[in-house]
């Protein structure tokens, strides 16, 4: 038996504690042994350093911000927490050239750099405040939703609620100078961007449009449109909220989550890199699906349901990009994040 380990983050407003782990085995494709391993208040986002230090989106006490553990042998030691009044973080993402930490908070609006000091704690290093909205209910102001590096090592950050997506230089110290801005069609409500593995393009996800548009990513930061496609059935005319996006490592494929059709959606990856063609939709087997994962060999594909409180697995094949069921009622409560760990 081969065994690869995942760490689930979770919202606690239901039935959750926290942050929980659980086994996979890649032979057989399926999830075992589920326990928690850090009490916590709505980690719905996690990053692992490479030295084994897991900074979790921290909900505590009307207070939002990251904690900080030292994640060993499967268990987690808290170690610090930074946190400020108002709500949480949406997404965390770790520099390790630089030993920066980055998190996009989606009710402040606010992109925030922290360095790391030698124990992996955590000191605010600059904040950009956003700004900006857009023509749908849920876009009255600015909304920062990713946060994390471009191929080139600059940081990209995706403004759902003002229809932007900004590109920041940023030095060793963690100081960011903004590079370029783009602003995408009105309404489209972006959420998170991948990019190909050679980086000249760019995936980026509408939660709010339901859309994918491919761009090409330029020298000067900027980004030009190139394409856009719908992520779900020309016929589906119910609520649908784009979650996560993830590139298949060899660039040939790409996934989608969405919430309401509860579906991951499948693209092939046409004209080196600079088009997209729709292949697939497959039912998350569950309601409200967020983010999900590849594993590290990309032979299968996990998918958190946050409302049922169930894990679903596929295998994925790596020459046509498809997933085929293989378990669908592996419980998790009010899943999130997938993330696989060493």
């Amino acid at each position: 038996m081969a065994l690869e380990h995942i760490l689930f983050g979770t919202y606690t407003k239901r039935v959750s504690k926290g942050i929980y782990a659980a086994d996979f085995d890649t032979q057989a494709g399926t999830l075992a042994n589920t326990k928690l391993v850090a009490e916590i208040g709505s980690p719905t986002y996690l990053a692992l350093s490479k030295a084994n230090k897991l900074y979790a989106v921290d909900k505590n006490n009307g207070q939002g911000g990251i904690a900080v553990y030292d994640y060993t042998n499967g268990q987690a030691t808290l170690q610090q927490e930074v946190l400020t009044d108002g709500a949480s973080p949406a997404y965390v993402a770790v520099d390790e050239v630089r030993q920066l930490v980055y998190t996009g908070n989606y009710h402040k609006g606010t992109l925030d750099v922290y360095t790391i000091d030698a124990q992996g704690n955590l000191a605010l290093a600059d904040t950009y405040q956003s700004e900006g909205d857009g023509p749908r209910p849920e876009q009255e102001h600015t909304h920062v939703h990713f946060s994390n590096l471009t191929p080139d090592n600059r940081i990209v950050v995706v403004d759902l609620g003002a229809d932007k997506v900004l590109t920041f230089d940023v030095s060793d110290q963690g100081k960011l100078t903004l590079k370029a801005t783009y602003t995408t069609e009105a309404g489209f409500g972006p959420r998170h961007i991948r990019f190909s593995p050679d980086g000249r393009y760019a995936y980026l996800l509408g939660e709010l449009s339901s859309k994918l548009s491919v761009l090409e990513y330029n020298e000067d930061g900027s980004f030009t449109l190139l394409q856009t496609v719908a992520m779900i059935p020309e016929d589906w005319d119910a609520h649908n909220g784009g979650a996560a996006i993830y590139v298949s490592k060899d660039g040939r494929f790409i996934y989608t989550s969405n919430r309401g059709h509860n579906s991951i959606t499948v693209f092939a990856v046409k004209d080196n890199g600079a088009a997209v063609e729709h292949i697939q939709w497959i039912s998350t087997e569950g309601d409200f699906p967020r983010d999900f994962a590849l594993n590290p060999e990309e032979n299968y594909l996990i998918a958190a349901n946050q409302n049922t409180d169930n894990v679903s697995v596929y295998a994925r094949d790596n020459e046509s990009g498809k997933l085929t069921l293989i378990q669908k009622d592996f419980a998790v409560p009010e899943a999130i994040r997938v993330l696989f760990v060493d």
